[in-house]
């Protein structure tokens, strides 16, 4: 991990991991070129600078040993949570962290750098209380639902998250650039354990996209812009392209 830690807000990276999923089953323990998927995603995060610790949450034994084997740290939590949110908020309780960045367990590329540029802005504004990522959307990904859409105001402040394409071109001449969110988070602790009272939301509830439920209770998300979107591994067609890349590298 990186030497940069800042004395004012220790940040720490959790990532939450389970073993159940309909479409790739067992995904965090699957082996890519030699590694499993979460000690991918565990190597990348410990190489951020200004990481303090990396830890993975997890209500699976099964994980727990794995990461343990490799030399992690796994937090256990329960196996009740709604989302990967609330994972995060049982398992920071675990931890001294001023600052926590939600990685997700499916993205054994995610760049390191992609997590110092997540904690810039907590450091630089101490009233902010959450960041994300956005970058430019794929001609082929604007229609995809799955792909989630994020338009931000002229500070970088979200204005709203959608599945939907948004803004809505009129012209073909209209300025604005579809811009993907990328489901990684910054948040300080205090407000990461104070989401899961806040009430779940109609917008929310309505796109099916926690992060809403931030902005309808008032507060800011602060998008950072990135190159590209990480690649996730949700299908068995990903996992190839995964491993096809970390095999041309030096492992």
């Amino acid at each position: 991990m990186g030497s940069e830690t800042s004395e004012r807000q220790r940040a720490v990276v959790i990532i939450p991991a389970r073993l159940a999923a309909t479409r790739l089953p067992n995904k965090p323990l699957l082996d890519i070129c030699g590694k499993s998927m979460i000690q991918r995603v565990w190597d990348q995060a410990r190489m951020a600078n200004g990481i303090a610790e990396v830890a993975i949450a997890t209500p699976d034994e099964e994980i727990a040993v794995e990461v343990e084997r490799f030399g992690g740290r796994a937090i256990i939590t329960s196996h009740s949570h709604r989302s990967g949110t609330d994972r995060l908020a049982e398992a920071v309780e675990q931890m001294h962290a001023d600052v926590v960045v939600n990685v997700q367990g499916d993205e054994p590329l995610i760049q390191p750098e992609y997590i110092e540029r997540a904690l810039q802005p907590l450091a630089a504004d101490s009233t902010l209380m959450m960041t994300s990522l956005m970058c430019p959307c794929p001609i082929d990904e604007l229609d995809n639902p799955a792909t989630v859409k994020v338009v931000a105001a002229v500070n970088g402040d979200a204005l709203y998250f959608s599945r939907a394409r948004i803004p809505h071109r009129r012209t073909d001449a209209a300025p604005a650039v579809v811009m993907q969110h990328i489901g990684l988070y910054a948040y300080r602790r205090e407000f990461l354990l104070r989401f899961p009272s806040l009430e779940p939301t109609q917008l929310e509830q309505t796109e099916m996209l926690e992060q809403l439920r931030a902005l309808e209770h008032g507060y800011r998300i602060r998008m950072v812009e990135v190159e590209n979107a990480p690649l996730s591994v949700d299908t068995e067609e990903d996992l190839r392209r995964v491993r096809e890349i970390l095999s041309g590298r030096t492992l």
